[in-house]
């Protein structure tokens, strides 16, 4: 699952939904298929204090085979979608555990 975020700049409100398709078409290369769900973030910049947003959540199942084949591929989408939206991180969840990258 990546956390596709609806600013740029930490807190300075877009609409993400090139985000949310390419990130879903990433996704759905590497994995087969994707989905995505919008939902509400809060969490502390380390810049900007308490960020609030709206959120998309794209995520994709896949089997241990498929996640060690392309694992390094996910986190470089992540840094570069963190760099591109210039946010301090770019939250990952990968068998519920939650990386921020």
């Amino acid at each position: 699952s990546i956390y596709v975020p609806s600013t740029i700049d930490i807190d300075c409100q877009i609409d993400n939904v090139k985000y949310v398709e390419k990130t879903g078409g990433f996704l759905s290369e590497c994995f087969g298929g994707a989905t995505s769900t919008k939902c509400v973030g809060m969490w502390m910049s380390d810049s900007k204090g308490l960020v609030k947003e709206k959120t998309t959540l794209v995520f994709a199942y896949c089997s241990t085979e498929q996640l060690e084949e392309n694992i390094d591929n996910v986190i470089e989408y992540c840094v570069e979608l963190k760099n591109e939206l210039k946010q301090d991180a770019i939250a990952l969840e990968v068998n519920n555990e939650m990386y921020f990258i």
